[in-house]
C-alpha cells in the first residue's frame, strides 16, 4: 500500500503514485532507414517533491553488459496488492495500451542481436543518457504563485485543498498536466497531456534544440501503474524520420 508523503501539496495528489525511486530494465529498438539499433538497458528514475506544487524528475540509464543483454531478465518484481472499481479498470487500460507499445513484461526483456558500434559492445555497464525535469498539473499561474524569476507570490497560494484541486479536472475525468524535460545534448521538451488514475499520456507541444544538437522533432510518452510496477513507452521523431517506436521499460519501486 502506498501512503501519501507528509507535506505533499494538494495539487500533487493526482501524481502521487509516481513518487519514489524506481529501477528496472528496458528495451531500446529504433529503426534508422534499413538498420535497426537494439539493446537492453538498465534504468533508474526518481520522482520527488520539495513542498512546491510540482514533482522533481530525474532519469539515468545504462547499457547492460552483453552477457546480460543476451539473456532474459530475472529481476524480481513486487506482488500486486490488487485494485478495485475504476482504479482496476484504469490499470487494465494502462496495461493494454502499454502492451500495444511492446513494453517488456517482468519475464520478457530479451534483446535482438545489437547493431551498435564496436566501442558500445562491452561486457561492462556503460552510462547511456540522463534527463531531468518537472511534472505538474496544468493551470494558470496566479498572483499567489512565485515568479517570474525569484519573485515571491503575493497572497495565498491557490489550490491548497482537495476541493480546490477537484475543480481542475478536465472533461475526460482526468487532470491536464505539463512536463518539462531537459537533455544534456542540447534538447529541451515541453510535454502536454493528462493523468487519469494510474495512467499518463504525454505528447510534445514544443521541442527546443541548440545548433549542435542531433535532429529531434517530437515525441510521445505513456506511463502506467500495472501490478505495482511502473511501465512506460517512448516514441520519437528524430534524425529526419516520422514518429516511431523508440524505447520501453518496466520498473519496480525500490525506495
Amino acid at each position: 500500500m502506498f501512503d501519501l508523503p507528509v507535506g505533499l501539496p494538494s495539487e500533487l495528489v493526482p501524481l502521487s503514485w509516481l513518487i519514489g525511486v524506481w529501477e528496472g530494465s528496458g528495451v531500446l529498438e529504433y529503426k534508422i532507414g534499413e538498420e535497426s539499433v537494439s539493446r537492453t538497458f538498465g534504468h533508474r528514475i526518481s520522482f520527488s517533491h520539495d513542498g512546491l506544487p510540482h514533482l522533481n524528475y530525474s532519469s539515468y540509464t545504462w547499457l547492460e553488459p552483453l552477457a546480460a543483454a543476451a539473456s532474459e531478465s530475472d529481476t524480481a518484481v513486487p506482488e500486486s496488492e490488487g485494485a478495485s472499481g475504476a482504479g482496476a479498470a484504469l490499470e487494465a487500460d494502462a496495461a493494454s495500451a502499454l502492451a500495444e507499445q511492446n513494453v517488456p513484461s517482468e519475464t520478457d526483456v530479451a534483446t535482438p542481436a545489437p547493431t551498435l558500434p564496436p566501442e558500445m559492445l562491452s561486457d561492462e555497464k556503460l552510462p547511456l543518457v540522463t534527463e531531468a525535469g518537472y511534472w505538474r498539473l496544468s493551470r494558470h499561474q496566479g498572483d499567489g504563485d512565485p515568479g517570474p524569476g525569484m519573485l515571491p507570490g503575493m497572497g495565498e497560494r491557490p489550490f491548497t485543498s482537495a476541493a480546490a484541486v477537484e475543480t481542475l479536472r478536465n472533461r475526460d475525468g482526468g487532470f491536464d498536466i505539463e512536463v518539462t524535460l531537459v537533455h544534456p545534448g542540447g534538447v529541451a521538451e515541453l510535454y502536454l497531456g493528462q493523468v487519469k488514475g494510474p495512467r499518463i499520456d504525454l505528447a510534445t507541444d514544443a521541442v527546443l534544440r541548440t545548433a549542435g544538437s542531433k535532429p529531434y522533432a517530437a515525441a510521445t510518452r505513456l506511463y502506467g501503474l500495472v501490478d505495482n510496477d511502473l511501465l512506460w513507452a517512448w516514441d520519437i521523431a528524430a534524425l529526419g524520420q516520422d514518429l516511431r517506436t523508440h524505447a520501453s521499460g518496466r520498473l519496480a519501486r525500490v525506495q
